[in-house]
């Protein structure tokens, strides 16, 4: 998937903006605050149909605007694809392709593959779980569209559990179970299909993310990854009766794949404990470039990924995206050094200062 033009209006800092890319590297380079990673946002926001840093669509208005529009043409084995994500306050978001609008923002889904790798990254190894859940579920949802739904639908089911639970545990009167059962039967099958599905990617992914940590950090040291579920153990169908008692004490289910977690080992010893912030950003960046590699060639956004990696881990990095395993890669960095470095053979080079940018 290449993305050969964008237009943006609007968006956040950015007033107004055509660009054209090239189809292996484009960079962009620029002070702090500027705009660069709203840029990056902003295409995104075509493949997810949402911000990657912010929950709120109004947000991503510029302050003095009342709409923003973000427009992207896309080519794909000598195939067009228009798509455009129009914003207004007050109105529900409007995603089209082509000449069609979206009926469910959830069809979209795995049209454009893209993969960002940024700063906000460091959340996977600093908060719990729910981050590194997020990642598989971003990973397999572009792969796999009916993985997608069966989550969705699991974790709607889950709310209403987890809101009848509540209930339940509130009322003074002797709790009637049934709807519970009810519940249990319609996610335990979905469960298990999301658990599969997610043991299958972690099997794959692993020598993918191993290879890239190696090649990085020079072999130096050793990683892997762990999928962590209670169902690698337990049968949700003797479990749920089991626990329904603490979980009606607890107001919410205690079971299922809502509760699943990846353990991140360096060296067989817990990366956030053990890691430098060297090593810990190598990491990370494995990770995210492995995804990359899972994906086929998705659209490869990163943004200032070089803070903390010594000048070995930089040039690696510079070599491997700029490989044929690699597809369409957007960059960003606030040094100039290392994007003129990026593009000497191909590629483009972009300067962003305060919303404006201006091909170099």
């Amino acid at each position: 998937m290449i993305l050969k033009h964008l237009h943006i209006l609007n968006y956040k800092n950015i007033y107004e903006a055509d660009l054209s890319f090239s189809d292996k590297l484009n960079c962009f380079v620029g002070m702090n605050g500027q705009g660069k990673t709203n840029l990056l946002d902003a295409i995104y926001l075509l493949s997810f149909t949402k911000s990657a840093f912010t929950a709120i669509d109004s947000q991503l208005i510029r302050h003095d605007a009342d709409m923003a529009l973000v427009q992207g043409e896309y080519e794909n084995e000598n195939e067009n694809e228009t798509v455009t994500c129009g914003l207004k306050r007050g109105q529900k978001k409007q995603l089209r392709r082509g000449k069609k609008d979206y009926k469910r923002l959830i069809d979209h889904i795995g049209l454009l593959p893209l993969v960002m790798i940024s700063p906000e990254d460091q959340q996977l190894i600093a908060e719990g779980s729910d981050e590194r859940r997020r990642f598989m579920d971003v990973v397999i949802s572009q792969q796999d569209k009916q993985y997608l739904i069966d989550l969705t639908q699991y974790t709607h089911l889950l709310r209403q559990r987890n809101a009848l639970l509540k209930q339940l545990a509130d009322s003074d009167s002797t709790p009637d179970t049934g709807l519970l059962s009810v519940f249990d039967e319609q996610m335990i099958p979905l469960a298990e299909t999301v658990y599969a599905a997610r043991c299958h990617f972690i099997e794959a992914f692993i020598p993918v993310f191993q290879e890239i940590y190696a090649y990085i950090s020079d072999g130096q040291e050793q990683v892997s990854l762990r999928y962590i579920s209670q169902l690698c153990e337990r049968d949700l169908r003797e479990w749920y009766p089991r626990t329904l008692q603490r979980d009606l004490i607890l107001g919410w289910t205690s079971q299922g794949v809502h509760k699943d977690d990846i353990e991140m080992l360096l060296d067989t010893y817990p990366l956030k404990q053990v890691g430098s912030q060297g090593q810990q950003k190598t990491y990370l960046l494995a990770m995210k470039l492995a995804q990359s590699l899972y994906l086929g060639k998705p659209i490869l956004l990163l943004d200032d990924i070089f803070d903390k990696l010594d000048a070995t881990r930089v040039e690696r990095i510079i070599n491997m995206v700029q490989s044929e395993r690699f597809g369409q890669v957007f960059i960003t960095d606030t040094n100039r050094q290392h994007l003129s470095s990026l593009i000497q053979e191909q590629g483009n080079l972009f300067h962003v200062e305060k919303g404006a940018i201006t091909e170099l």
